[in-house]
């Protein structure tokens, strides 16, 4: 099959690699149908997390089940799967307790830029749609296995209510699938911080109230001054850098609480400031998979639109090109096709 490997900063290839099979009982194997390039992606092939030999790459899918190992029984061949960036076997006490992305056999999937894919922990991973879904809506059900999950994590974090004032600090797919949260949950008011002509107008159309181009101090003055000089009641932080995260903490009001589902890179956060503060803080890796059923649906039915963050569509064999797209900020997201 082809599948797309990193060879260093800068250098993505898609080469013929070996089918996957299954190896254990508890796996799937997916033909797929989408897939894409993450924002995450962009760390390595930017030289921020080291590249130490050759690596297979992606981590978000959607797809048709070609085989199934002997204990998954919820699957046959042919359904249309939508799945997590972590797996789960969704039995164990963190996966029962809602934390699926911290299963307890957890594996986080690293070989989706690819023709197939082995899904492990694939009973519990994987979600069926209850027949093939159009074309049209397989943008969407991509969001979901990632940056709309991680959004809609960013949001409940960050307990959003009905009514309440949230702050989005970050302009990518995850942030603008944020704003689409915080509005399905009732945020009265959505302020999306954003430097981006293109990526404001989507943040508009996805329910942004209010837009902050500031960043840093003056993002936060910005913010303070939107909000009668007390701050947010919930900041979905999204990008994952230090001048984010000291960012949205400093946006909450005392009391509020931040999401921050940014993967995070040089963040140390200051104890002090933090117990003074009264801000709440809670985030690490999405748990996708207790939303799924749900976003699913929310696709399915129209109430949400995640798939409008792929604004480039490009063949599986020009996934270089998506990669060079969006580290340039040419590309919110690059939808990649097998």
């Amino acid at each position: 099959m082809r599948g797309t490997v990193i060879h260093g900063p800068g250098d993505i290839r898609l080469e013929t690699l070996e089918d996957p099979e299954i190896l254990h009982p508890t796996d799937a194997v997916i033909r797929t149908a989408v897939t894409c390039v993450c924002g995450s992606d962009l760390w390595p092939y930017r030289g921020l997390d080291t590249v130490g030999e050759p690596s297979p790459m992606g981590h978000e899918y959607v797809g048709f089940v070609e085989e199934v190992g002997s204990e998954v029984t919820g699957l046959r061949p042919g359904q249309f799967v939508v799945g997590s960036f972590a797996t789960s076997d969704n039995t164990c006490p963190n996966c029962r307790n809602g934390f699926t992305s911290n299963c307890l056999n957890r594996e986080f999937m690293s070989t989706c830029q690819a023709d197939y894919v082995r899904i492990p922990n694939a009973q519990g991973t994987l979600v069926a749609t209850e027949e093939v879904p159009g074309e049209e809506f397989w943008p969407g059900l991509l969001a979901v296995s990632d940056v709309m999950g991680t959004g809609w994590w960013a949001a409940d974090a960050a307990e959003v209510k009905p009514g309440s004032t949230a702050v989005v600090v970050g302009d990518g797919a995850v942030g603008l699938c944020a704003v689409i949260a915080a509005k399905a949950m009732g945020a009265e008011r959505i302020i999306a911080m954003s430097r981006h002509e293109s990526r404001q107008r989507l943040a508009r159309e996805f329910g942004a109230t209010d837009l902050v181009t500031e960043r840093g101090e003056e993002g936060v003055a910005r913010i303070r001054e939107l909000t009668g000089g007390i701050g947010a009641d919930s900041v979905l932080e999204c990008v994952g850098t230090a001048e984010a995260v000291q960012q949205g903490l400093r946006s909450a009001r005392p009391g509020g609480t931040v999401g921050f589902v940014g993967v995070p890179h040089g963040v140390a956060v200051d104890g002090q400031e933090l117990f003074f503060s009264h801000v709440g803080l809670r985030g690490g890796p999405a748990p996708v998979r207790r939303y799924l059923p749900d976003l699913i649906d929310h696709v399915l039915t129209g109430r949400i639109e995640p798939g409008k963050v792929f604004d480039l569509a490009l063949p599986l064999e020009r996934v270089a090109e998506g990669y060079r797209a969006m580290d340039e900020r040419r590309a919110v997201k690059a939808l990649l096709k097998p």
